[in-house]
């Protein structure tokens, strides 16, 4: 196959960038020009496309035998478009469009928190290619950028359709911000979260499989207002996730440290 085997993974990553790029355009309200469609609901939507579809160039090289530096480097910046950069934005601007005097008022607060977490995705998707990626097989370190991307952007949109945005004078008003704060550290952060693989035990693969049929079938169709409960199924799966996660990471830490450290050394 010579280089055209390096093709079809570069194709998917150079989807993800595409994807990224063009929700920062939806965000910013750059297409609003010729189309009526809600821009901070198609920039996340188009941040859930950039999740679902992440993991098929690594997929799509491993089966090609595809593997390379470039690969690896280009699927970080991709990665870094897509969700650090968009949904960064996809929050700025949510706050602008829905809420002007009081983006007026915070708006040192928000370019702060924007700078913390657009540094903190770059930081570890930085790590991760200098430090962690053939450490540990089988748990995370910190936060992986996409579920921060995800979460930032289906919150966005889930709290718009409720009016949060709309009362100034609402603590509430205030979520995307934390929310955008915390995610930011906890992807530099040394806590590990058990990475979606299969088990010894079949009936919790079954149970993992499922669950991730479904919420591919949801992000899909997140693009539409019509279909109830998405917004809600999305963000209460990756909050059970992390919470679980990260409490079992914290819990098994000096194991999985341990682990590492073994592997190693052989």
């Amino acid at each position: 196959m010579g280089k055209t085997r390096f093709i079809l993974p570069n194709a998917f990553t150079s989807m993800n960038f595409l994807l990224g790029v063009f929700a920062v355009c939806w965000a910013t309200g750059a297409f609003s020009s010729f189309t009526t469609a809600d821009p901070i609901r198609m920039g996340a939507y188009f941040i859930v496309l950039s999740v679902l579809l992440d993991k098929l160039d690594g997929f799509a090289a491993r089966l090609v035998n595809a593997s390379s530096e470039f690969g690896a480097q280009f699927d970080s910046l991709a990665d870094l478009i897509a969700f650090g950069i968009a949904p960064a934005f996809t929050v700025f601007f949510t706050y602008k469009n829905c809420n002007p005097e009081w983006f007026q008022n915070n708006a040192v607060l928000l370019i702060v928190t924007f700078s913390i977490y657009v540094l903190c995705a770059a930081m570890r998707l930085a790590k991760y290619n200098a430090c962690d990626s053939d450490t540990f097989h089988h748990h995370f370190s910190g936060l992986p950028s996409t579920f921060a991307g995800a979460i930032n952007a289906i919150l966005v949109v889930y709290l718009k359709s409720k009016g949060f945005f709309a009362d100034a004078n609402s603590s509430l008003i205030f979520i995307p911000v934390i929310v955008m704060l915390v995610t930011g550290l906890l992807m530099v952060s040394p806590l590990f979260l058990p990475k979606l693989q299969p088990r010894k035990n079949m009936a919790f693969n079954l149970a993992q499989a499922v669950l991730i049929v479904i919420t591919y079938v949801s992000g899909f169709m997140f693009v539409s207002e019509k279909v109830p409960f998405i917004t809600e199924y999305l963000l209460v799966l990756m909050s059970c996730y992390l919470v679980i996660g990260f409490s079992l990471g914290l819990i098994q830490r000096k194991k999985i440290i341990a682990e590492a450290e073994a592997e190693a050394k052989h």
